[in-house]
């Protein structure tokens, strides 16, 4: 398992930004780097440096993907036709992980990773523990019944911080949440800009 999880608000302060608009972000509070070196003025980054923040930021983002496995996603998204980048974005909000977060059943996208892992998920019925399991339009995410009780699905459930994207289509009653669509970037309730176009140049170069 990545290190990440323990370490995951170093991402918001190497990127100077609060990439999943949480109030805990110590962005808030210190907007300079991590580490000793952290508050050196931050010089103008070249064309190479700005794609390989726009990778870092959307990989970052998206909790513990590996570069293995983005750079997978990112190669799938080259063959399928039209819009690379946009193909990209669809492809990450079709894991099973990001569609766990963005239904609001938990408050982050770490704890969506750890809450599939563990089996609390199901996908049209059956158990489901692969956090990268890619869903497909029309798929029925639920919580397991035992599950549904948990202090974080109920935290998250009644949380202020976010609202759930019109491309899924949850009911907190039954626990259940469906894709209705495969979204464009324009779609996704990014807290900050992303820009997948910069991280496509920066596998193609």
């Amino acid at each position: 398992m990545s290190k990440r999880i323990s370490a995951k608000y170093k991402i918001d302060r190497r990127m100077g930004e609060n990439i999943w608009g949480r109030p805990k972000s110590p962005v808030n509070k210190r907007e300079y780097g991590p580490g000793q070196h952290g508050q050196r003025r931050r010089g103008k980054l070249s064309d190479y440096g700005e794609q390989l923040r726009a990778k870092q930021k959307l990989k970052g983002y998206y909790g513990n993907i590996t570069e293995k496995q983005f750079r997978a996603i990112y190669k799938e998204a080259t063959r399928q036709k039209g819009d690379t980048s946009e193909a990209l974005i669809g492809l990450l909000e079709r894991r099973l992980d990001a569609i766990v977060y963005r239904a609001k059943f938990v408050p982050t996208v770490f704890a969506a990773r750890q809450f599939v892992n563990h089996g609390h998920i199901k996908v049209n019925g059956q158990r489901v523990t692969i956090p990268s399991f890619r869903c497909k339009e029309g798929d029925v995410i639920e919580v397991r019944e035992k599950s549904r009780d948990m202090g974080l699905v109920l935290e998250a459930v009644e949380s202020p911080e976010r609202d759930v994207p019109d491309y899924i289509d949850v009911d907190h009653n039954k626990m259940t949440a469906k894709l209705v669509r495969i979204p464009q970037l324009g779609d996704v309730p990014y807290p900050v800009m992303m820009e997948p176009n910069l991280v496509v140049e920066f596998y193609s170069r």
